[in-house]
């Protein structure tokens, strides 16, 4: 195809969404002219599952309950009036509570004003909010704000470390957990809230949940007198949880402004309500991303940013799309194991990385580049002779795509104006209703994960093992045991190599007492408790 071809192409295929600043183009991937009429009845089933969604319909019936993250930006949509009462007065509880923190009506113990924000969370209670400080913040942020996001002592330390012990006092902690049972957030909790006690600091004084109505975090809390408790709704999952308060109540502590971020949303959802293939930007990635995966995830996506600011939308739309699309079983209870892959950093340090590999290495992968027009605000310095650090930029944006064009790799291109929260809002907006219809295409369930809990429960049996070897040991303190003598005690030795790893990790780390005695291999060690 020759460049005129090439430029034809392009003008056919190019939807632009003047009202949100933002244009898919979808003219390098190598789909017929025919793929729009073949997908038309799908994608009018689709449409119709995702209105029927938008009304209110059961759409997780494992649990028996609704997804309503399109009525966070539209209150007037839910389908009764305490469900639109609950999202406005939250919004304006998030701004009213923001703005006292901001102006010192909320003041620290000692009456100062809160300085710092630390944000606790793990999966959706993390992943957007992280996204969206990172993409919208500055070094105007009314509050500095960090991320306990694991359950990594390690981790724990660097963060807290990073805040300062003398700056406790003067930082926020908002906790996030729907079930307020999650383990990695209530770890991360525990081990806060030791470090305000070390610093001589009142731990309730200094913190905020958002969880869910009647929660084992929401008990605590209330129990406790915490500054403020915030809502989770079941009917909203954590991967869409953006443009609840687990998003907008660490944005407008920042002083992000929240409002756009949801106008923007709200705009995205009416332009992807279309019913028209063509028009609606949502149906078309999920139509590219039908054509280049086979409708059975045999590619990868991989999302390349020119922009620092997108660097963590990549991690962001790994949940949202992973979680949301991996499933063993369709709607029909078939066992298809679908999914679709997710990565990428960003552009154009990804040019130094693994470009390389797309353009001539094994072609299991699709690309969206995501362009930004605005480089910065003011004017550039120019670098070389009309050309600026932006204008390279966007050079090496289109030189990688054509490059990968050549070797007849696809790509989609979404370009934006500028990055700013009205424009967030919308790429989020955007990416939800994908997710939802491409999820019908393929016939399965997007709003529900049994393969999370499956890897908590796991997780759980994990650490009671761990509990019986201690107590095992601790009967035997006079004794070094191998792991095999361990097994057999327990009588668990289709556990060996569990028990095995458990120990090394346990004598590894002085907070139960083991000790390792050194065996002939690394296998025969033997174990005991000192303590």
């Amino acid at each position: 195809m020759n460049n005129q071809q090439l430029w034809e192409r392009y003008q056919n295929y190019f939807n632009d969404n003047p009202t949100l600043g933002l244009g898919i183009d979808i003219s390098r991937m190598n789909f017929q002219d025919d793929l729009f009429s073949s997908m038309e009845g799908p994608f009018q089933d689709a449409f119709q599952a995702m209105a029927e969604l938008e009304s209110g319909a059961i759409a997780n019936p494992d649990e028996q309950r609704m997804v309503g993250h399109y009525w966070l930006r539209a209150p007037h949509l839910a389908p009764t009036p305490q469900q639109r009462r609950q999202i406005s007065e939250t919004v304006d509880a998030v701004r009213s509570f923001a703005q006292k923190i901001q102006s010192g009506g909320i003041s620290t113990p000692d009456g100062g004003r809160f300085l710092q924000l630390l944000i606790i969370g793990i999966g959706g209670s993390a992943l957007g909010p992280q996204f969206v400080a990172d993409a919208l913040g500055s070094h105007h942020d009314k509050l500095k704000i960090h991320f306990l996001d694991n359950t990594d002592p390690d981790g724990m330390d660097r963060v807290i470390a990073t805040i300062g012990a003398k700056n406790l006092g003067a930082t926020l902690t908002l906790i996030i957990s729907k079930s307020g049972g999650t383990k990695e957030t209530r770890n991360g909790m525990l081990e806060v809230r030791a470090a305000y006690v070390k610093a001589g600091q009142d731990f309730p004084a200094h913190a905020v949940a958002v969880t869910g109505e009647g929660s084992e975090l929401d008990r605590l809390a209330c129990e406790e007198g915490w500054l403020a408790r915030f809502p989770m709704w079941d009917w909203v999952g954590g991967r869409t949880s953006i443009t609840s308060a687990v998003g907008l109540l660490p944005a407008a502590l920042q002083g992000i402004d929240i409002d756009a971020f949801l106008e923007g949303a709200r705009l995205c959802d009416e332009v992807t309500r279309s019913r028209t293939v063509r028009n609606n930007p949502a149906a078309l990635l999920a139509l590219m991303w039908f054509h280049a995966t086979g409708g059975a995830g045999k590619k990868d996506m991989v999302i390349l940013p020119y922009k620092d600011r997108l660097l963590l939308f990549s991690r962001y739309l790994q949940q949202l799309i992973m979680e949301s699309l991996g499933k063993e079983f369709d709607r029909d209870g078939n066992q298809v194991n679908q999914g679709l892959t997710v990565y990428g950093n960003k552009g154009s340090t990804d040019q130094h990385a693994y470009v390389q590999q797309l353009r001539e290495g094994i072609d299991n992968f699709f690309v969206t580049f995501i362009q930004v027009q605005k480089d910065r605000s003011g004017r550039s310095l120019i670098v070389d002779p009309d050309a600026t650090s932006g204008d390279y930029l966007l050079g090496f944006l289109h030189g990688t795509r054509a490059a990968l064009h050549e070797k007849g790799r696809e790509s989609i291109t979404i370009s934006v104006e500028q990055i700013d929260p009205a424009t967030v809002g919308a790429l989020v907006a955007l990416y939800e209703r994908a997710v939802g219809l491409y999820a019908s295409l393929v016939k399965v369930n997007a709003y529900h994960q049994p393969g999370v809990e499956a890897g908590k429960k796991a997780a759980g049996s994990i650490l009671d093992l761990q509990r019986e070897i201690l107590a095992h040991l601790r009967t035997k303190r006079k004794r070094t045991l191998t792991a095999a003598e361990i097994a057999v005690a327990l009588d668990k030795e289709d556990q060996l190599e569990n028990i095995f790893h458990l120990l090394e990790h346990l004598q590894a780390n002085p907070d139960h007492g083991v000790v390792m005695m050194e065996g002939e291999t690394l296998f025969t060690r033997s174990y005991q408790i000192i303590r």
